[in-house]
């Protein structure tokens, strides 16, 4: 990684271009054109160093709701659990933990009857209790880790 990949790097935490052509804006910025910039983003994802570009939007202020749900799925059924949590476009990610509660995920929904709606259908489908932890208060800390 050299200094301009660290520049591309600090410019993409915090001074995202919001433009039709985002990384043709950041070209400019450093003197690179688009496609340059386009495979050093691609290089920094392969090294790892990228997980992924998206923007992180205020659900609530779009009308939406989230929850972070838990749920204790015995091995014989992890395929259908994840097949069926994978099915919902509403699920933003997921994991298995080492605990009593193995399996983890974010589901957002329209509205509270949506979100219940979803929840009954999994599950319905797969027979298993899901525990639904709704935030009380939501903090949002600015994490951007400068190089």
């Amino acid at each position: 990684m050299d200094d301009l990949d660290r520049e591309l790097l600090n410019r993409l935490q915090t001074a995202f271009p919001v433009t039709a052509r985002p990384f043709c804006a950041l070209g400019k910025e450093v003197g690179l054109s688009e496609r340059e910039i386009l495979t050093r983003i691609e290089s920094l994802k392969g090294q790892g160093l990228i997980r992924r570009i998206g923007a992180v939007f205020n659900l609530q202020c779009l009308g939406f709701i989230s929850t972070l749900c838990a749920a204790r799925v015995p091995d014989n059924l992890v395929d259908l659990f994840v097949d069926t949590i994978n099915a919902l476009e509403g699920v933003t990610h997921h994991y298995r933990r080492n605990h009593e509660y193995n399996f983890w995920f974010t589901l957002i929904c329209s509205s509270s009857e949506a979100l219940q709606t979803t929840l009954t259908e999994i599950e319905r489908k797969t027979g298993l209790e899901v525990i639904s932890l709704q935030a009380v208060k939501t903090f949002k800390i600015n994490a951007s880790f400068q190089l």
